[in-house]
């Protein structure tokens, strides 16, 4: 959380929806600051895609896994209290088989508090991986699931750890409204929200801005693409005292650079100082410039 007096915050860059540009603003604004005062965690674990912009060097790589429970079935007496405390029906009792279905669990270890007989222990089940570097200065993590992966929250909470108090946290958040979403922007000072003024990035908003007032987080919204569609978002954003940090227009350089994976604060070096004028505009939201 924001450490006063240190010029330090974190603010997690969400969207309803995905396709708005939520990684282009995450990537631009960090590229935007001097690389010593920040950092990016890429927490769409299961489509991260900020590495594709950034190029870092990656130094390490943690494989992360979550328990799960192993059953000694020689010890099993099949009372069922395990499957009775499983909110998420991860494990079942049957006649005289009990079925864990890891896939299923959220690591709770319930299962093993209540078995009478001891006969349930935890074992790891691979999560995915995270992985740490560094590109021209910027530190940058970011976590990667496992084909197939199910659980993304205890990857995300993984990646969040990897979070150094001392800097500017930029955490580009997975899309919409969802429990991976939540996870991402629980407990941080900011979150700064991406859309687009069609009627889906405005019903897809409303949703997103629902979940950040229920965390009860300060947020701010930057309008991509911004002079297509009409002006229901910023109808929208004024109604519901949503500040308009910044604006990105609806350009073909921007598109061009975007496909070629290319930074567009390097390919068109005016929208740098925007991006810096963002920065400074959070930093007012939420007290920092009091605190330089």
């Amino acid at each position: 959380m924001v450490t006063y007096g240190v010029f330090t915050m974190i603010i997690s860059v969400a969207s309803g929806k995905g396709g708005t540009g939520k990684t282009t603003v995450a990537t631009n604004l960090a590229l935007s600051i001097d690389a010593e005062e920040v950092e990016l965690l890429d927490c769409d674990v299961e489509e991260p895609n900020a590495h594709l912009f950034i190029h870092p060097v990656f130094e390490k790589t943690e494989t992360v896994f979550t328990a799960v429970p192993q059953i000694d079935e020689e010890k099993c007496t099949y009372c069922g209290k395990c499957g009775e405390i499983c909110q998420f029906k991860a494990i079942v009792v049957i006649s005289d088989s009990i079925l864990p279905f890891t896939e299923l669990c959220h690591s709770c270890g319930g299962c093993v508090e209540v078995c009478p007989e001891h006969a349930i222990t935890e074992t790891g089940r691979e999560l995915g991986v995270v992985e740490e570097g560094h590109s021209n200065g910027l530190r940058f993590v970011h976590g990667k699931s496992r084909i197939g992966e199910a659980m993304s929250p205890p990857l995300i909470k993984k990646v969040r750890s990897h979070t150094n108090p001392d800097k500017f946290t930029i955490i580009d958040a997975p899309p919409g409204t969802s429990c991976p979403v939540i996870a991402a922007m629980k407990d941080t000072d900011f979150v700064l929200m991406v859309t687009e003024p069609t009627p889906f990035g405005l019903h897809d908003l409303k949703l997103a801005v629902g979940a950040v007032d229920i965390l009860n987080i300060p947020r701010g919204l930057v309008i991509n693409r911004s002079d297509m569609g009409d002006d229901k978002v910023r109808e929208y954003a004024k109604e519901v005292g949503l500040p308009i940090l910044m604006e990105i227009p609806f350009d073909r350089k921007i598109a061009e650079a975007y496909s070629r994976g290319d930074m567009l604060v390097e390919v068109i070096p005016e929208l740098k100082e925007k991006f810096l004028e963002l920065y400074r505009r959070i930093k007012e939201i939420t007290g920092q410039e009091e605190a330089k």
